[in-house]
């Protein structure tokens, strides 16, 4: 059998990433260079000319026209930290190297911080994950399919309609070869036409053709500019369901990452994070090398999240 390259991909060692990123200095400079690439601009005014000021443990950029001073973590998703970088920054590598996920106890244990701080920065970064995700399309062929997280409970209501399970939608786009490009889950509030036809808005392009079984709420998609061509399943096995493939495999690997990895979590309170942070490591599985970099340029793009923000969540149900 012929080894698959994206799997075997060598990604970036621990002694590459300590030797780049471990001291105080090379993670501050790399940062720089991730939220200001053509160099300093100020907030307020736009200037270039500035001075650097070291008030502080971190620099402090003060710009030369208005006197403006920035931080080089305000703004960003590590605001108001107090932790050191290098600590964010193992954090960033190994969120993004691991390939099923990496829940808050075991980064508790490679960070070296309490277990409610390694959570926090689990979910700050799951959400920069998250939020870097909505901004892209699934275009050409979509295979979707609804699925749920959780189970039924003991003496609850069995099927669809269990109080414990969380409704989202999977959808997996597809280049014209029939390979898998970019997947999307997304919790919906239930498999409604107006649910999916707001789904369909938000994140398919105008000309999809969208594949999906016989549940009639797809058909919205149409809505949104898009193809429907639905399958008829007559009582097929996922596997025998070639039309499927990919975004069964995608489930596949959801449920492997979040039952050997995550174990339980608020499914109704968290979903969107952890399906996002999902989705963004599959996206970008084609060069995990440069992974932590981008989910680096993600954090310092997402705006601030002060916990009592990620512990309100965003409830989708």
């Amino acid at each position: 059998m012929a080894m698959n390259r994206i799997q075997f991909q060598p990604g970036l060692s621990m002694p590459e990433f300590f030797a780049r990123f471990g001291t105080e200095a090379q993670c501050e400079s790399a940062l720089v260079a991730a939220r200001w690439p053509a160099g300093f601009r100020c907030p307020r005014c736009n200037g270039s000319a500035h001075c650097v000021l070291r008030a502080s443990s971190r620099p402090l950029f003060q710009c030369n026209a208005c006197r403006h001073q920035a931080s080089l973590i305000a703004g960003t998703v590590f605001q108001g930290t107090k932790l050191s970088l290098r600590i964010w920054f193992l954090a960033i590598y190994l969120i993004s190297q691991a390939k099923t996920g990496l829940s808050a106890l075991a980064l508790k244990r490679h960070l070296g911080v309490s277990y409610p701080t390694a959570w926090l920065i689990h979910h700050k970064l799951m959400e920069a994950m998250a939020a870097r995700e909505d901004r892209y399309l699934l275009e050409g062929q979509v295979q979707i399919d609804d699925a749920y997280l959780g189970g039924e409970r003991n003496g609850g209501t069995a099927g669809r309609g269990s109080e414990n399970k969380v409704p989202f939608i999977a959808a997996v786009s597809l280049t014209d070869a029939g390979r898998p490009v970019r997947a999307k889950l997304t919790p919906v509030a239930t498999f409604s036409s107006e649910a999916v036809a707001r789904w369909a808005k938000s994140n398919l392009a105008a000309g999809c053709t969208v594949l999906s079984d016989g549940l009639g709420c797809f058909r919205a998609v149409t809505g949104a500019g898009c193809s429907h061509e639905p399958v008829t399943i007559a009582g097929r096995k996922p596997k025998e369901m070639p039309e499927f493939q990919w975004v069964n495999t995608v489930l596949g690997n959801l449920k492997t990452s979040l039952s050997g990895c995550h174990h339980a979590f608020a499914f109704r309170k968290y979903a969107a994070r952890y399906l996002g942070a999902f989705a963004y490591r599959f996206n970008r599985r084609f060069d995990l090398r440069t992974l932590h970099e981008r989910l680096l340029v993600a954090a310092v793009h997402c705006a601030p999240q002060p916990q009592r923000a990620i512990r309100m969540a965003e409830v989708h149900c």
